[in-house]
């Protein structure tokens, strides 16, 4: 959890919701109290994630099945030796 000043949450303000947005919580201060957080909104970043894990699943149905020699012979190819 992040701590900023007031005036630089003010200066700062698409950067910090930036941070916000992936997955961050701010703390603003003034004269070193703690006045306001700012917190992701769960239900919106619950449903990205609900969808990038959808598209995941779907992208690993559509490709063939490796096996662990598959894995290490493109893990090795192209290395020079």
């Amino acid at each position: 959890m992040r701590r900023v000043q007031a005036s630089d949450a003010k200066t700062h303000l698409p950067q910090l919701l930036s941070e916000v947005e992936r997955g961050e919580t701010i703390v603003i201060t003034r004269h070193g109290r703690a006045i306001a957080r700012l917190v992701p909104d769960t239900d919106q970043r619950q449903d990205r994630l609900r969808h990038i894990k959808e598209q995941i699943a779907t992208f690993r149905r559509s490709v063939p099945a490796l096996g662990a020699e598959d894995v290490l012979s493109a893990r090795h190819e192209g290395h020079k030796y």
